[in-house]
Parts: C-alpha cells; sequence; structure tokens
C-alpha cells in the first residue's frame, strides 16, 4: 500500500518538474523537455498528456504551452500539498510487540494465528 503511495508521489513529482518546464521555456518540445528534465520521452509524453487532460498546457505544432488555468493552478498547489501531508500525518499508525522485532538481531516476520 505504501509502495503505491510512494509511486504516485513520484508520478506527481514528475508531472509537476514537466508543468514548471513548460512554464519557464515554452513552447517547448518532447525532446527539450526530455533533455532537460532527465526524463525519458515516454515518461515526458505520459506527463504531458495527464497535464493536457487537467487542462494546463495546450499542445501547438512548436511544442506544448500553458494555458489560462496554469497560474491558477501553480498559486493553488503548494496548499493543497500541505494539506494532503497533514491528513497523512493525521493517518493511525499502531506498532504491536508482535510486528516488532524483540531484539536487534530478530528481524522475523511475526506468526500469524489462526
Amino acid at each position: 500500500m505504501i509502495g503505491h503511495l510512494e509511486d504516485r508521489v513520484d508520478m506527481l513529482d514528475r508531472h509537476m518538474q514537466v508543468l514548471q518546464l513548460v512554464v519557464a521555456h515554452e513552447p517547448i518540445g518532447i525532446m527539450r523537455l526530455s533533455d532537460a528534465s532527465g526524463y525519458p520521452k515516454h515518461k515526458v509524453r505520459y506527463s504531458l498528456r495527464i497535464l493536457e487532460e487537467e487542462g494546463l498546457i495546450e499542445p501547438t505544432a512548436t511544442g506544448a504551452i500553458t494555458t489560462d488555468q496554469t497560474s491558477e493552478f501553480v498559486t493553488e498547489i503548494d496548499e493543497r500539498l500541505d494539506a494532503a501531508a497533514e491528513l497523512l500525518d493525521t493517518l493511525p499508525v499502531e506498532h504491536t510487540n508482535e510486528s516488532q522485532p524483540t531484539s536487534e538481531n530478530d528481524e522475523s516476520p511475526p506468526v500469524l494465528s489462526n
């Protein structure tokens, strides 16, 4: 479950990096975005598709450009991410003695009873 969340956060980070590059260098194409971000072209292409579906960029013959919605999104994203972080901080995390190693050398998984 945590791995899935980490994957989603990594993907969001990539989308945001691509969006920042579009804002800074519009119009910008996939090859330049790939070179500037270090992401492979197929991942840049996917991020561009998601950003377009969200209405944050538009494709043009010369590359991706921002839309009227981009500046509002960029302004609000920090607040939304802070709210998400606060929500994660409130999630209950319980540790039981059965799920923790009893000593530094005992890292075997807990035994489940029927």
